[in-house]
């Protein structure tokens, strides 16, 4: 087992992708849960068969880019299995030109959660961790994650949130039981103003609660958004108003990948009207800042 370090070439890449999930293990069986949940998100999102973290980081590693990767810890609430934290860590050491490793634990693992979260990121060298409220069925500002945020904050580390609708479940019977309220921003509001040394990451356009979250991000300094998971075409017009002006230096690039290509999330990203002038800071040197990548 190799502790992750980065050994990424910051002046050669072109961007850095703060969203991208390890869907599908390289060394474990498939979750045979998870197979009409893989048609519905495909369908979803018209994409194709997910790659094992492995594929990724050649993906981002032909395009000059990096990642950040992580699984999502959905075992409790949803009943599939997770890849395991250890081997996206692992195989992001081995990549460690291309991905940057995020873990994913859900608060329901309580002190088992801490432990393991501490593990995480003496031994496997973690650079953040990822929750989705709504898959792991929790309000971001219930007390029981409070001693995770904890660990992660002593540990300098940002924790991304899902925020607003997601693809995970949607077109289900019952949107697979998937519930969009415990995925409304407004929740973080309290965890950034208790933990101020937390970075927090707003992950997506939060439709529909773009509104509280450009709020959230204006009134606490340490808070992020990443604009994952929508094509920038339909992106509203005040995130794109925020962007350019008073979060230019805390909005992220970020696809989704597997759900978004690159390709078509640049592509669409040239159409929309960013100033020159952030559009560097959008696509890596916040990201740099973000991930403490300089210095």
């Amino acid at each position: 087992m190799a502790k992750y370090q980065p050994h990424l070439n910051l002046d050669q890449l072109v961007a850095i992708d703060v969203h991208t999930h390890a869907n599908i293990s390289g060394r474990a069986p498939r979750d045979p849960c998870a197979h009409a949940f893989d048609e519905a998100m495909s369908k979803y999102f018209r994409s194709g068969k997910p790659p094992t973290p492995s594929e990724v980081a050649q993906y981002y590693r032909e395009r000059k880019m990096a990642a950040v990767i992580f699984t999502v810890d959905m075992e409790a609430e949803v009943g599939h299995w997770r890849i395991a934290n250890e081997e996206v860590a692992e195989v992001a050491a081995e990549n460690s030109d291309a991905l940057i490793p995020f873990a994913s634990i859900d608060p329901a693992r309580g002190k088992m959660g801490v432990r393991e979260a501490r593990r995480l990121i003496e031994e496997y060298g973690v650079r953040g961790f990822k929750f989705h409220p709504s898959a792991q069925g929790f309000f971001p500002d219930d007390r029981k994650a409070y001693p995770l945020y904890e660990v992660i904050a002593e540990a300098g580390l940002p924790a991304l949130f899902h925020t607003g609708q997601t693809g995970v479940g949607a077109g289900m019977p019952g949107g697979m039981g998937i519930k969009l309220k415990y995925s409304n921003p407004i929740h973080l509001d309290d965890v950034a103003a208790d933990f101020p040394t937390l970075t927090i990451v707003m992950a997506h356009p939060s439709f529909p609660w773009q509104d509280e979250a450009l709020a959230i991000a204006t009134h606490k300094p340490n808070t992020y958004i990443d604009l994952s998971g929508w094509s920038p075409k339909y992106f509203s017009p005040n995130l794109i108003q925020y962007s350019n002006s008073l979060l230019k230096d805390r909005v992220l690039f970020g696809t989704d990948y597997p759900a978004l290509t690159v390709e078509r999330w640049l592509g669409d990203f040239e159409k929309i009207a960013i100033k020159p002038e952030v559009r560097p800071l959008i696509l890596k040197e916040n990201a740099i800042r973000l991930l403490k990548l300089r210095g």
